[in-house]
């Protein structure tokens, strides 16, 4: 077996290979600030204010990543986040200014209540109970909100039953048959979303989010979130957080065999880089060698902190 090992072979032969191609890009957009902020727990990573984030994609894409997803932080928040839905929201303008200076760019959104509502849950609330269906017609609204901004792929993150046939009855009926979905099927209640919350100022202020998200504990479930999903129209499927769950996006791919994305969550990015600063471990090879497993399991795409920095590794 050692014979095909010698450095110049190696490459011939490999299984997997991570390409910018693969790398989706998170950027957080915050409505309230004029300069970057960096967000504490998230070293080496920003908050950017609207009119900053042009040049923000422009730089990655020179590194050759060509797809963004965008988290907005609003100037205001109310029960039913409104300003998610609002043609003048953070994101809205974000994707109108970003569209304008890159035609090429794969814009896609997040859609999702959290980041825009007082109580920082992803569906509406009545008392401390999230409610599932009033909450449908509100994802279905800001899913054509964004579409009609330049969205082209919208992204709903709340794991509402029915979630996706309600965005894609929306686009349809606006005239938005082109734009995909990008369903977050698979999103455990996990604990490795902490700094994310952090960054996107989507801390909730009551209870808990698991009567919504799934139980760490199970992977079956998983495989019957992603079969309903697609069966309401989803296009992309994804499994969130990442490197705790390999096992779920084998199965998912190895079932469906689908485009699969996921998410190489905030709290996995924080580990390496804080291990990275202790100097424990050199944070390049590290995030390189878990973005490639990932893929190794069976994702197309990986959304990923460290997308810049492996873009210029790649």
């Amino acid at each position: 077996m050692r014979r095909l090992r010698r450095d110049r072979l190696r490459p011939l032969l490999r299984e997997s290979r991570l390409s910018t191609d693969d790398l989706i890009m998170p950027v957080f957009v915050d409505e309230n600030i004029s300069s970057p902020k960096e967000i504490p727990s998230m070293p080496g990573y920003f908050r950017f204010p609207i009119h900053d984030v042009a040049d923000e994609v422009g730089k990655a894409m020179e590194l050759g990543i060509r797809a963004f997803i965008f988290f907005g932080i609003p100037s205001h928040k109310d029960d039913v986040g409104s300003s998610a839905f609002d043609d003048d929201g953070v994101i809205q303008k974000t994707l109108r200014n970003v569209r304008k200076e890159h035609e090429d760019a794969v814009l896609i959104t997040d859609v999702c209540l959290c980041e825009y509502t007082t109580h920082g849950h992803c569906g509406i609330v009545k008392g401390k109970e999230v409610l599932n269906d009033p909450t449908l017609p509100i994802l279905g609204k800001i899913a054509v909100s964004h579409a009609k901004s330049g969205a082209d792929i919208v992204a709903p993150s709340g794991m509402m039953d029915g979630m996706v046939k309600a965005i894609r009855s929306a686009l349809d009926e606006n005239g938005f048959e082109s734009v995909a979905i990008m369903s977050y099927s698979a999103k455990y209640a996990s604990s490795f979303y902490g700094p994310f919350r952090e960054a996107a100022e989507s801390e909730y202020a009551f209870g808990d989010r698991k009567s919504y998200q799934m139980d760490i504990h199970n992977g079956s479930e998983a495989l019957r979130e992603v079969k309903l999903d697609l069966k309401e129209g989803a296009d992309i499927v994804m499994v969130k957080p990442a490197l705790s769950y390999l096992d779920i996006i084998r199965r998912v791919k190895e079932a469906f065999n689908v485009p699969v994305a996921a998410y190489n969550v905030s709290g996995e990015y924080s580990m390496v880089k804080a291990a990275g600063r202790m100097g424990w471990l050199d944070e390049k090879e590290i995030a390189y060698e878990i973005l490639t497993s990932i893929k190794r399991a069976g994702a197309d795409l990986i959304i990923t902190y460290h997308a810049k920095e492996i873009a210029e590794v790649l």
